[in-house]
């Protein structure tokens, strides 16, 4: 297996992969959409996205990191917003690789943490990110607002 940070070129497979990521999360599936969306995210540099292939280079699944500031800690950190493997390849520890190229990104830039959020009810990802020493922060409340 190979993990490698994605460029425009990986543009078809990961859009068809990320379409399919907002499918299990209820949204309509939009490949064309999908696609747009992550050529802004690589042509602006505003996200970082870890792609997997597997040894017959099919690509199995990704990690989409976004930067954010901490400015009490005066650093960097990194959301980890998006994770997907595609279901083919679960069990084969493609997300504890693309979760470990995240880890090895936040050290190389110096960053002060590496933050997720997932739902209390995602039991196979709660389990995944424990197994892969994040920790549940049980001390803040997190709210959102949309419109």
């Amino acid at each position: 297996m190979t993990i490698y940070q994605a460029t425009t070129q990986d543009l078809t497979p990961l859009a068809r992969l990320f379409d399919e990521y907002r499918v299990f999360y209820q949204y309509p599936s939009d490949i064309p959409g999908s696609e747009i969306f992550l050529a802004d995210r690589l042509s602006f540099s505003d996200s970082v996205i870890f792609v997997a292939r597997n040894e017959d280079n099919l690509m199995t699944g990704f990690v989409q990191l976004y930067p954010l500031l901490s400015s009490v800690r005066m650093k960097r950190l990194w959301l980890l917003n998006d994770l997907y493997v595609h279901p083919s390849f679960r069990g084969l520890k493609v997300s504890v690789k693309l979760i470990d190229r995240a880890k090895q990104l936040t050290r190389e830039t110096h960053a002060a943490a590496l933050l997720l959020e997932t739902a209390k009810s995602n039991a196979i990802g709660n389990n995944l990110y424990h197994r892969t020493d994040f920790v549940l922060d049980t001390d803040h409340n997190y709210y959102s607002w949309s419109h």
